[in-house]
Formats: structure tokens, C-alpha cells, sequence
């Protein structure tokens, strides 16, 4: 009898898995931190005996290379993907004993990656589920272009096939196991659902109720920005990751943090943004630990920009800790938990800026206060609608392009208030007044706000 363990990781939005008997196991897109990994399979006293990669992933670390040096397993790779260590090499229809009347069998699913590979389960000779990684996901694919720009459109019309042949090749109770679409942005679009088949997708998914053109007029239509961090994540795992460190980064006192600063270097504070609104060590940026740290912080550090970390506790800096390793920032340089007050020199005061709602907002221009609106949600956000008269620069843009936001205070939004925090911290360590709106947009419109829909 086979299980399959679906280990999911929410900061980036994907999942990886550990199936097999009971005897031995195989891992599918395992994250950079393989101990939970490993822990899943003693609990099930199973072995683990094959490591497989589905394509080099674009959107975080993997702990591939690390888990088969660890337990000994053969690492499975598409025999396409150019890396720098040895593996076993995968090509189309290969199979690989998992245990007992277990077999992984390989699908070559182009599309997300020239290279990308699917992996059916097969037990007795029958598939009893597909690992599709970035190929066919929950209701979409995987996005085709952030391998090389000139290869998008022939990639997205890889995607199309390999989505079909999947189903062509697979009965439709089969469960469909994708790594990515659940809040990734390795997604072309986003996925409802947390479950899936072949059945199901072949009803509802556009790789099959498009025709190949329209499939891809609508990809490429659908594409948003590129997490800036991503050009790093595809050499680091073609050139085999070094293994993690996951000890307690080294305490930083308030003189520490003060130097830090002073040298150009980031200081991130993980508590919720209404804590940090309240008081913070000014210059310090907000990204709240209970969000998606890793993701945003990746997208606006300069690359390699030493990081030191302030939480509440130190569990919140071991949380962070292991998400920021599977996005390549490996060791703060320092942490400091508990009193935010402790974090700053005698003498010295906490900063802090306001919160509001769109409400608030709209009873401000309503006197005919100035108020520069501040949109910092991406594009495909604002093209459905945005206030009257609002400046656009999306987050990932903020850090390089503060200088354009115009005199004033400034009222940030986003569509929920976790974006608006960042936002609000990167211009508070500027200097600049802001008001940071924590509420949802669609408030704006009920608020009395004019709402420009294009």
C-alpha cells in the first residue's frame, strides 16, 4: 500500500512531497531545509531512497543535493538541466523503483522549463498520482517565461501540450500534485482550490478548453512582474547549494543596531504591523513574520545586503530564519527579541506613524487636506481599478524609486494593509511622513473614494 505526504510551505507558496511504501520512499522538490524532510519519513520508518527535481526551480533553494548526500538516495534530475554536480540523469519514460510494486515513472512536461519533468507513481503498473511541479497545476500552469524571454511564447505553447499529454497518458482519477500555485509566484495564474485531478483539470483548466493560441494569448496576457530575486535561485541550484545553517544568528544590542544602520545595512523588524507602526528603531523595515518575509524581503534587499532581524521572540527568528535560507539569505547577521525599547540607545526614542482606513482617507481629501495617495500593488492589481488622482509604484519598485513619490504626506495602500506596512517603513526611514491604510481596497470605493476603472 503507497502514501503520499504533502509537506507544504506557505511563505512561497508551494509544496513538496514524500511518498512511497513502507519500506522506502521517494522526495519530490524538496526546500532547502531538508530536516523536515527527513523527519516526515522517520515518523514513517520508511526510507528515503530517491530524490526527485520535477525542473531547477526559479523561486527558491533546493535541498535536493543535501537530502541525497544525507540519506544516500539516488537524485533524480531531467537529463536536460545543466548542473555542476553528478545525478542521475532523467530522461522521458525512465522509471525508478520507489519500493515494493512502486514505481516513479518520469513524463517529459516542457513548458515551465525546456527541461521540466513529471513524475507518475505507479504501483501494480497502475498510476495512482502525478507529481507536475510548475507543468499543470490547480486550474492553470506554470508561468513560461522566466527562463529566457525570447523563449516564452514557445514555451507557452509547451505548456499547452505537455498539459495534454498528461492527460492523454493518465486516467482521470489520478491525483494531480503540483509543487507551485499555491500563492507562488512561479503560478501564471493564481489557483483555487487545494485539491485536483486529471478529470477535474481537463474540465476546467485552459490547457484544455483553449485552443493552443487562445491558451497562450491568455498566458502571456495573465504574466505579472518577476520577484527580482529569482536570477539567483536557478544558477544557485544548477551549481549544487551548499547545505544550511540554522543556528541562532548572533544577538545584536541596541549599539549593534545602531551600527548596522549606520553602515547601509538592513534592519528588519518581523512583529505585526500594527506593533510596529506603534514603535519601531527608526530606519528599521517592517515585514511581518505571520506574511510572507521571504518572499517580499528576497524582492527588495539589494542581493547579498547583510540582514539583522528584531521579533518578539526568538522562535519568530528561527521562523524567518528558515524561510529567508530558502531564498539564498543564509545567516543574519544579528538578532535582538523582546522590548523594542531595548533595541535603541539611551536617550534615543522609538519612531512611529500612523494607521488608517480608506474612510480616514476619504474624510481628509473630503476637507480638501493634501494627501499624496501612494499605490504600491502591482499592475495587474491596479488595471482593475484605483483611487482618482493616485500615484502608482509598486512595492518592488519602492526602494529605487522613493525619490518620485511627490511632497506631502503620504497615505500608502495595498490591497489588504500587509504591503502598505513595508511601504509605509521603507518611506518612514526616509524621513517622510506617511500614513499607512490597513484595510481592504474594496473599502476605498464604499468610503467615498473615486475609483477609476479602466
Amino acid at each position: 500500500m503507497f502514501f503520499v505526504e504533502t509537506l507544504e510551505f506557505e511563505g512561497l507558496g508551494n509544496r513538496g512531497y514524500l511518498a512511497g511504501g513502507p519500506s522506502t520512499a521517494v522526495v519530490i522538490d524538496p526546500p532547502r531545509d531538508v530536516d523536515q524532510m527527513i523527519a516526515a519519513a522517520a515518523r514513517r520508518g520508511t526510507r528515503i531512497a530517491c530524490v526527485a527535481e520535477t525542473h531547477l526551480h526559479n523561486d527558491y533553494i533546493s535541498g535536493g543535493l543535501e537530502l541525497a548526500r544525507l540519506t544516500g538516495a539516488r537524485y533524480l534530475v531531467p537529463a536536460d538541466a545543466d548542473v555542476a554536480f553528478p545525478r542521475t540523469a532523467v530522461l522521458d519514460g525512465d522509471t525508478s523503483e520507489v519500493d515494493e510494486h512502486l514505481v516513479l515513472r518520469a513524463i517529459a512536461t516542457p513548458g515551465h522549463t525546456p527541461h521540466h519533468t513529471s513524475y507518475a507513481l505507479e504501483e501494480n503498473g497502475r498510476a495512482v498520482a502525478v507529481f507536475t511541479g510548475g507543468s499543470l497545476l490547480i486550474g492553470t500552469t506554470g508561468r513560461p517565461d522566466l527562463v529566457d524571454p525570447r523563449l516564452t511564447e514557445q514555451l507557452a505553447r509547451a505548456q499547452h501540450s505537455s498539459a495534454r499529454r498528461l492527460a492523454e497518458t493518465l486516467d482521470d482519477e489520478v491525483p494531480v500534485l503540483p509543487t507551485h500555485g499555491f500563492g507562488s509566484f512561479c503560478s501564471s495564474s493564481q489557483a483555487e482550490g487545494d485539491a485536483t485531478t486529471i478529470g477535474k483539470e481537463r474540465t476546467g483548466n485552459d490547457a484544455f478548453t483553449l485552443d493552443v493560441d487562445a491558451f497562450v494569448e491568455r498566458v502571456l496576457a495573465g504574466l505579472d512582474d518577476v520577484p527580482a530575486y529569482y536570477a539567483h535561485m536557478g544558477p544557485a541550484n544548477a551549481a549544487g547549494p551548499a547545505p544550511v545553517d540554522l543556528t541562532p544568528p548572533e544577538p545584536a544590542d541596541a549599539a549593534r543596531i545602531a551600527g548596522r544602520l549606520a553602515a547601509g545595512e538592513w534592519v528588519v523588524d518581523l512583529r505585526g504591523r500594527v506593533a510596529f507602526a506603534e514603535g519601531h528603531v527608526a530606519g528599521s523595515f517592517n515585514f511581518e513574520g505571520t506574511g510572507k518575509p521571504a518572499t517580499y524581503l528576497a524582492w527588495l534587499i539589494p542581493w547579498g545586503k547583510p540582514v539583522t532581524l528584531l521579533a518578539d521572540t526568538p522562535a519568530q527568528i528561527a521562523d524567518a530564519q528558515r524561510e529567508l535560507t530558502r531564498v539564498g539569505i543564509d545567516r543574519p547577521a544579528g538578532a535582538a527579541t523582546g522590548d523594542p525599547a531595548a533595541w535603541v540607545r539611551a536617550g534615543d526614542r522609538l519612531a512611529s506613524f500612523p494607521r488608517a482606513r480608506f474612510a480616514d482617507l476619504a474624510e481628509v481629501t473630503g476637507r480638501g487636506e493634501g494627501a499624496v495617495v501612494l499605490d504600491v500593488r502591482r499592475d495587474s492589481e491596479r488595471a482593475h481599478g484605483f483611487i482618482e488622482g493616485s500615484v502608482h509604484i509598486p512595492l518592488h519598485e519602492l526602494h529605487g524609486r522613493g525619490g518620485e513619490v511627490p511632497d506631502g504626506t503620504v497615505w500608502v495602500h495595498c490591497a489588504g494593509g500587509m504591503r502598505a506596512a513595508i511601504a509605509a517603513s521603507l518611506l518612514d526611514a526616509t524621513g517622510r511622513e506617511v500614513v499607512a491604510v490597513d484595510d481592504g481596497f474594496e473599502a476605498a470605493a464604499d468610503a467615498g473614494l473615486r475609483i477609476t476603472r479602466p
